[in-house]
């Protein structure tokens, strides 16, 4: 199980830094448009389009797995401090498991919308110049299907601790 875990965490990291790597191109991308705007009077050609489609996507989605796994999403904690360590197990077992099925469901949906793209060779035209955008659609397929793994492993891990607290408590 830790040889699973190790590995999701060096998978999330690898993906979040990639994500850290799309917004650091996206600036320079930017800031490339804006200095040639004052410079020339002309943007980059497809800078909206690259950013919209390529940059803002990558960074929203790729790193869902490693924020996932840094626990780092939105929670409300209203009755967790009146909850015995055994209802916290189970409470955190069952947010993980929906947590799971939705990631894995919305990874399902994106990856049936970037084939369709990909069939159809989706592009946006820019400045009279053809700009394939389908590849973006997979960004998200990828980082739900991360973020879905991530919980499973999380699932499991509970799961596997609870059942050696089990055994433990009747020896």
């Amino acid at each position: 199980m830790s040889q699973v875990s190790a590995f999701a965490d060096r998978l999330s990291r690898m993906l979040a830094f990639i994500g850290a790597i799309g917004v650091i191109l996206m600036m320079v991308h930017v800031c490339a448009d804006i200095i040639a705007r004052i410079i020339t009077g002309a943007s980059l050609p497809a800078t909206v389009e690259i950013v919209s489609y390529y940059y803002m996507v990558l960074v929203a989605f790729l790193p869902l797995g490693w924020v996932e796994r840094k626990r780092g999403m939105i929670s409300v904690e209203l009755i967790e401090f009146m909850m015995s360590p055994r209802m916290m197990k189970i409470s955190d077992a069952t947010v993980a498991a929906f947590g799971t099925l939705i990631y894995a469901v919305m990874a399902y949906a994106t990856w049936i919308t970037a084939i369709k793209n990909y069939v159809t060779g989706t592009f946006v035209v820019a400045l009279q110049v053809k700009i394939i955008t389908w590849p973006g659609y997979f960004l998200p397929s990828v980082g739900f299907a991360l973020a879905a793994a991530i919980l499973a492993v999380r699932l499991l891990q509970i799961v596997t601790d609870s059942v050696e607290t089990i055994r433990e408590s009747e020896a």
